[in-house]
């Protein structure tokens, strides 16, 4: 994807620290999100991705460092804020993580219970959420029904419900065969256009993040190591870049 022009930051990340006893997980970590882009975040396994998520969703407390969605300082935030935050939040989690004992409606009507209002309009969200991934003929399915991709979708579905600023998707094609990789990959695009959110992607998938990101960071050793378009990254000759692109 190309470039976006739009600098307005929705999401910031400065100087962030984690570390567990003597395991420094994050060293320094900062990144900014921008309002409408995708921006893809690369690692290996152990290098902290998940952390940053926990700690981006108020589920693990940092150490130091800034976290500020939408201009709130996470740090100052009251849980009833925090809450109110993460409904305008989005989460694709790895495997989908549905209910199993729920239908695929009832998964989609969960993150509408704590609010109200958009309760009230529950059968038109979930329809229109469904409709989004081309899967309105499954509402009243079990999750052991659907295929992988129709899982994700649905999950995608979930993540999609409260029309989120922010979508934050954590190993999306993970799992499903490349044909399904793409179609979810393509959802993704068409669901950023269609609703104008900021995306922040995790992914190990060279070809999702060649397609998908604006932007992208490479997180090395707990920091930002390295950021720019794929198309510059990919053709550097530093090897550790090069590592991510063989």
């Amino acid at each position: 994807m190309e470039k976006t022009n739009n600098r307005e930051p929705v999401l910031k990340i400065v100087d962030l620290k984690k570390s567990f006893g003597d395991n420094h997980v994050l060293n320094g970590f900062s990144l900014e999100l921008y309002k409408g882009e995708s921006l893809v975040i690369m690692g290996k396994s152990g290098s902290g991705k998940s952390v940053m998520i926990k700690c981006l969703m108020g589920l693990l407390m940092h150490d130091s460092g800034l976290i500020e969605i939408m201009g709130h300082d996470l740090s100052k935030l009251t849980q009833n804020q925090l809450n109110d935050l993460r409904s305008q939040i989005g989460f694709l989690f790895q495997g989908s993580a549905l209910y199993d004992s729920m239908t695929v409606r009832e998964n989609l009507e969960f993150p509408l219970r704590k609010n109200k209002e958009k309760f009230k309009q529950k059968d038109a969200l979930v329809l229109e959420a469904l409709d989004s991934v081309g899967l309105a003929h499954v509402m009243d399915l079990m999750p052991e029904e659907l295929s992988g991709g129709m899982k994700r979708r649905v999950a995608l579905a979930r993540a999609i419900i409260l029309k989120p600023k922010i979508i934050i998707y954590d190993e999306p094609t993970t799992g499903l065969d490349p044909i399904t990789s793409k179609e979810i990959i393509q959802l993704m695009r068409d669901i950023q256009e269609k609703y104008g959110a900021s995306s922040l992607i995790i992914t190990h998938d060279v070809d999702c993040a060649r397609v998908i990101a604006n932007r992208m960071i490479l997180l090395i050793d707990g920091v930002n190591y390295a950021e720019g378009s794929f198309a510059e990254l990919a053709l550097s000759t530093d090897k550790n870049i090069k590592a991510f692109f063989k």
